[in-house]
C-alpha cells in the first residue's frame, strides 16, 4: 500500500513538473497582440488569446518595424506587436518588441 501511495505521488510529480516549469518568472516570454493603451513606457496589449498583459519597454528595449528602429513614441493604440522579455510577477520587461504593418498597409501592397 505504502509503495503504491508513493508511486502515485511520483507520476503527479512528473505530470506537474513541466507546467510548474513554464509558469516560473524570470525567463523570457513573448507576446503577441494589439496596443490597448499606452502610458509612459509602459503598454497595455490585448493577446490574441484575448489577455490583458503590460508589457515595459526600458532604455535597452530594442523597437522595430521591419528593419526599421522605432521609437517608444511611436507606439500608439491598434499598433499590432510582438514583445519578447522576462516576465517579472505578470508583467513582461521587453528586450524586443516588433511592430507590425499599419492594418490598411498590408491592404494597399
Amino acid at each position: 500500500m505504502k509503495t503504491l501511495i508513493i508511486g502515485l505521488a511520483m507520476l503527479a510529480l512528473i505530470a506537474l513538473a513541466p507546467s510548474m516549469a513554464a509558469a516560473h518568472e524570470g525567463h523570457a516570454h513573448k507576446v503577441m497582440g494589439t496596443v490597448t493603451s499606452v502610458q509612459g513606457s509602459n503598454l497595455m496589449v490585448k493577446s490574441t488569446d484575448g489577455k490583458s498583459v503590460t508589457v515595459m519597454i526600458d532604455a535597452k528595449t530594442k523597437i522595430t518595424q521591419g528593419k526599421t528602429k522605432v521609437e517608444l513614441a511611436a507606439l500608439k493604440v491598434g499598433d499590432r506587436i510582438v514583445a519578447e522579455g522576462a516576465d517579472k510577477k505578470g508583467t513582461i520587461v521587453a528586450t524586443s518588441v516588433r511592430v507590425g504593418d499599419a492594418p490598411g498597409a498590408a491592404a494597399k501592397k
